[in-house]
């Protein structure tokens, strides 16, 4: 039903990242990697880490490549080799739960930075990716888990499902460009709606585009949201 083709590599923020915020540190988020501090010229208060919820909506750890998480050890396997085999794993997962579910799909896979990234391309996908991509977290989470148990490590994959994660990019990124103008002409904070992890460092990353402004988040998770501030 489904079939592996090459995708090209999606423009996507690296989700394991750390998050500037004024209140304290948080925990490590899977879904964002990578510096997820905002800013502009280096400017942050201090930085801390978001973890996303993947599974249920729940808060869920993930750590570096190498813990072991028990399962078939990885062996000496490691870098590319690695990431390629949590690939093949994640698509040979989710050809089996299409075929459950009744979906058709083509399953896309690459390699983007020190992370695996796996497609489901198809239409009429979007009971995989649920209101607001809950469906689409929680079933990123039971493929990474799935990846895990075989590999014997961690995994940091990211799934993408009808283009869902790059149009949600896309539209972040817009956001986050149209805020720090704003908030450079008018001198005033502003804080976006919440956001997971994913989101915000989107975000994050946008806003670090633009000089004369600088971003962090604050809140607890369901709540927590980006603001965007001046330079002083």
């Amino acid at each position: 039903m489904s079939q592996h083709t090459a995708q090209p590599d999606l423009d996507s923020p690296d989700p394991d990242a750390r998050e500037t915020i004024a209140d304290g540190p948080d925990s490590m988020d899977p879904d964002t990697g990578g510096s997820d501090s905002g800013g502009s010229g280096g400017a942050a208060a201090g930085s801390t880490a978001d973890q996303p919820a993947e599974s249920g909506g729940a808060q869920s750890g993930d750590g570096s490549g190498g813990e072991s998480v028990g399962g078939e050890s990885g062996g000496a396997e490691s870098g590319e080799a690695l990431l390629v085999r949590e690939g093949d794993i994640a698509a040979d997962y989710l050809e089996r739960l299409l075929d459950i579910l009744d979906y058709d799909g083509d399953i896309d896979l690459d390699v983007e930075g020190d992370r695996a990234a796996v497609a489901v391309v198809g239409s009429n996908l979007k009971g995989l990716i649920g209101t607001g991509g809950v469906t689409l977290d929680s079933l990123q989470e039971l493929t990474r888990l799935a990846v895990a148990q075989q590999t014997g490590v961690r995994t940091r994959l990211m799934l993408d499902v009808g283009g869902y994660r790059a149009q949600r990019r896309k539209e972040l990124t817009d956001l986050g460009h149209r805020t720090a103008e704003a908030v450079k002409g008018s001198g005033k904070n502003e804080k976006l709606a919440p956001m997971n992890p994913f989101e915000r460092k989107v975000v994050h990353d946008a806003v670090a585009s633009v000089a004369g402004v600088f971003s962090e988040s604050e809140g607890e998770e369901p709540s927590r949201c980006v603001v965007v501030l001046p330079q002083q």
